[in-house]
């Protein structure tokens, strides 16, 4: 008993009942010891852990380069230059966040393909979908800006592209373009416009969606792949799993996966940090010249799957459409999908078919637009286009009529 009080009345212990007093600490320890989730989650679940690495990893690594980064056209390409080779570790850091944003969208799209493939959008997940979906938005919002603040040939070109596309808009078009632009052409109001909603506007807000997206997770639980309800709601004729603890069983595994993933990012940042040209374009380490137009405006390897969806139509307006079609579709998939079945393992052949020509298409497009375009290929990623849209379009006929297992 003594020795019971004699702790409490340690410094440690005093200063944590002052703290706790004015802020809830000791309720955080609820969110991973009082967060349950199903037993069966396999490697694919993860993903979501190893996007939020990734997420502060670019916080970070984005704070060091905006210290060093001038946001002018004369200076924007030569204080990168610098930092690089004249900053210690300079490269190392700018690497971090050049290659960790490949691979931050390699996560998402593991996460993505993880949702659809065990149904993690349908009921009662559908805002946990959207709100991930209006992440997956931002994000490549983000990306594409910061494609343009390096400042070399491809940086230039790809916003010229940009502008040019919004003044086909019809009746807001120019007024859009001069209020992206800041001037009639793309210039040094156009590169601080795109920094200021690269450091602060755009990640402030992508930080708030991350923010309701964990809260929406939390209220309604994870799925599994067997897309089993959990004991606690399932009805006494339906299966259900077992859940654990967040911490320590989940928590483990995710630092586990971590690990490996810290291996494979940290060798291709030591040995491979362009990729052969996927990861950064070696077209960009040439300074910004506008009197050199380049034969084709090659986009990472991010942003190719909706930069494809422009150049399969000859006509900009309808491009722009396409492409935020193909967008928005992703927002309509929790009630595109009729099937009372989640996971995929227990669909009929219908839905595993649709899914099987889906992602190869899907893949198979990204690439052949970060390629130099011919009219065959752009007649294959024509093909390749509407597959993609079929998926989402047919989806409420073949997922309602088909025979699951």
């Amino acid at each position: 008993m003594l020795k019971k009080t004699s702790q409490n009345t340690t410094p440690k212990a005093i200063l944590l009942r002052w703290v706790s007093v004015r802020l809830p600490i000791s309720r955080f320890k609820q969110y991973f010891t009082h967060y349950y989730l199903p037993s069966n989650l396999n490697f694919w679940y993860v993903f979501g852990s190893l996007s939020l690495f990734l997420l502060a990893l670019q916080i970070l690594t984005g704070i060091w380069l905006t210290m060093f980064y001038t946001p002018t056209p004369e200076e924007a390409f030569n204080s990168i230059e610098m930092m690089m080779r004249e900053r210690p570790y300079g490269w190392l850091l700018r690497y971090l966040h050049s290659t960790g944003a490949s691979f931050f969208f390699i996560v998402i799209y593991c996460h993505i393909f993880r949702s659809l493939l065990y149904g993690s959008y349908k009921k009662p997940r559908e805002l946990v979908w959207l709100i991930g979906v209006s992440i997956y938005v931002v994000l490549l919002t983000e990306a594409f800006l910061g494609y343009v603040l390096p400042w070399g040939q491809m940086s230039y070109w790809a916003s010229q592209v940009a502008s040019a596309l919004l003044t086909s808009i019809p009746v807001i078009g120019y007024d859009l373009m001069l209020w992206v632009q800041g001037n009639l052409t793309v210039s040094g109001e156009t590169l601080h416009r795109f920094f200021a909603l690269h450091i602060i506007g755009i990640p402030l807000f992508l930080l708030f969606l991350v923010f309701l997206h964990l809260i929406a997770l939390r209220k309604v639980g994870s799925n599994n792949p067997d897309g089993r309800l959990p004991q606690s709601k399932a009805k006494s004729n339906e299966s259900c799993s077992t859940q654990l603890p967040f911490h320590p069983y989940y928590t483990v595994k995710d630092l586990f996966a971590l690990v490996i993933f810290l291996f494979i990012f940290l060798a291709v940042v030591f040995f491979a940090p362009d990729m052969g040209g996927y990861f950064l374009d070696t077209n960009n380490f040439i300074p910004a010249d506008p009197l050199q137009t380049p034969s084709h405006v090659v986009p990472l390897w991010y942003l190719a799957p909706f930069y494809a969806m422009l150049c399969i139509c000859p006509n900009n307006l309808f491009g722009i459409l396409t492409m935020f079609s193909a967008i928005t579709i992703l927002f309509m998939l929790p009630w595109l999908d009729k099937s009372p079945i989640n996971s995929l393992r227990y669909r009929g052949w219908c839905t595993r078919t649709a899914f099987g020509i889906f992602i190869p298409s899907f893949l198979l497009l990204s690439y052949l637009s970060t390629t130099a375009l011919t009219p065959l290929k752009i007649t294959v990623m024509q093909v390749l286009a509407i597959n993609y849209f079929l998926f989402f379009c047919l989806m409420p006929f073949y997922t309602r009529y088909e025979k699951n297992q």
